[in-house]
């Protein structure tokens, strides 16, 4: 069988984008890991499966690169509304649904804002203890599980070491985490590094550790919105979000979703 397929990139996460609506594809998870193999397959770290929906313009179906169907995926949303509206499937202003939930989106001159669940679960100074260190982290759910852990020499972090052995910790079983490092560089300016779930290294970028990130910001140095977030890729995102006494709500995700090339595979 061949299929038809676009690779994009959302500030570095990059994915290979299909149009499903046809119900083409029966084993989304085999296909997710075949195509995804950066030494054998396209190379992503995730496959964006575009399908039909009765509750919006389309349905969203995100596999990691490892074939695990995992939480929703900021960056991969983005890129889909792009690839949306390039297809002429949706509009500048979209709605699609994701995991049960309905996501907005804008796009406008190639830069994508997303509208993000509110976040959950917000936890405070957790400790991890790794062999005989004893790491102070935050947690949040902005959509997918996300560890946050400050540090003030984000370049010389082992991020594929501790973030694998945080991602499994015992707090976060069975699903576990993902893991993001973050220095503050100014203000309003936060430098990230991300350990993914599913795609089981470091990644360029990650949206929804974008957003865990800002919000943990926002808690622990008091920054206010818009935060400009910095990814290992160097391309800028940006969230927004407001805060009362219930929490956090109004989340978006802004910045470039691109298209890299476009081709089909033999499968």
């Amino acid at each position: 069988m061949k299929l038809d397929f676009t690779k994009m990139s959302g500030a570095g996460n990059d994915f290979v984008v299909i149009d499903n609506r046809s119900g083409t594809i029966k084993e989304p998870s085999q296909l997710a890991k075949k195509l995804c193999d950066r030494r054998w397959g396209i190379g992503a770290d995730g496959l964006l499966l575009l399908e039909r929906s009765m509750n919006a313009s389309y349905h969203m179906a995100y596999y990691n690169s490892d074939g695990s169907h995992g939480g929703m995926c900021g960056n991969g949303g983005r890129c889909m509304a792009q690839y949306a509206f390039l297809h002429s499937i949706a509009g500048r202003e979209q709605q699609f649904d994701a995991l049960g939930f309905i996501y907005s989106a804008k796009v406008v001159n190639g830069l994508v804002s997303l509208s993000m669940k509110s976040p959950e679960d917000l936890k405070l100074n957790l400790m991890l203890r790794l062999g005989r260190r004893r790491i102070r982290a935050h947690y949040v759910n902005t959509g997918s599980p996300h560890v946050v852990i400050p540090t003030k020499k984000i370049e010389t972090v082992n991020v594929a070491m501790l973030g694998r052995k945080i991602r499994h910790d015992r707090q976060f079983s069975p699903e576990g985490t993902n893991v993001n490092f973050v220095e503050r560089l100014d203000a309003k300016q936060l430098k990230i590094r991300t350990y993914e779930r599913g795609v089981e290294d470091e990644t360029l970028a990650c949206g929804t550790g974008s957003v865990a990130s800002a919000i943990i910001a926002s808690r622990i140095w008091r920054i206010s919105s818009p935060i400009n977030i910095v990814p290992k890729s160097g391309v800028e995102l940006q969230v927004h979000f407001s805060r009362n006494r219930k929490g956090y709500g109004d989340v978006k995700l802004s910045g470039p979703a691109t298209v890299l090339f476009t081709g089909s595979i033999d499968v």
